[in-house]
């Protein structure tokens, strides 16, 4: 198993739990849940392997989808969805946070395999970590997470020009990867805990 597909499988697991949190909240009933859990854990993907010309993942791999009933199978059967302030909830921030990292470092991944340039590769990496998330909070008529949260986004650019340079210095390793996942992680958290926002213009 690959770095990527262990990023690929971090950010599903934690993406569809993410969706599952997201879509209960929202008062959607069982396939719904099903669909909101799949869209935020496959759609960035599926945008991304379109872009960059590559097989798709979600409809290639059958683990993709067998993850994605597992996660929310198992929110069911735990009552997951009892949880209210799903945004502030600790569950539903770690799951969010490594499925944000995990998928902005595919996205990266896979625009260096592209060859992509450093711009390519930045915005496959937000692409990637974001779009599922999007799908999502359109699908439930709410502004998307991307626009109203912490430093989600820009968590997710960090990261990819952090892989980039890496990629340029000929330090992509196990070891490397691991310190950008961390470091995105840790950027994440903080800026939930320190309330740090972008500056709006109103």
């Amino acid at each position: 198993m690959d770095i990527l597909e262990v990023a690929e499988i971090v950010g599903i697991l934690s993406f569809a739990l993410s969706g599952f949190f997201v879509s209960a909240a929202a008062g959607l009933d069982i396939l719904g849940i099903f669909i909101g859990a799949f869209l935020t854990a496959l759609g960035g993907g599926v945008i991304r392997d379109v872009i960059a010309d590559k097989s798709l993942y979600a409809f290639t791999n059958n683990i993709a989808s067998i993850l994605v009933v597992a996660v929310v199978v198992s929110g069911i059967f735990f009552r997951l969805h009892r949880f209210t302030a799903i945004e502030k909830n600790r569950y539903f921030l770690l799951a969010d946070t490594l499925g944000l990292v995990s998928f902005a470092i595919s996205g990266a991944l896979v625009g260096v395999e592209a060859g992509f340039n450093f711009s390519g590769v930045v915005l496959l990496s937000l692409i990637t970590a974001v779009g599922g998330g999007v799908l999502r909070d359109m699908l439930i008529n709410k502004v998307p997470f991307i626009l109203t949260s912490e430093f989600y986004g820009s968590v997710a650019i960090v990261v990819g020009m952090l892989m980039y340079m890496l990629d340029m210095a000929g330090l992509m390793g196990v070891g490397a990867i691991s310190a950008v996942f961390g470091t995105g992680v840790a950027l994440r958290l903080l800026a939930v805990k320190r309330q740090w926002h972008l500056p709006k213009l109103y």
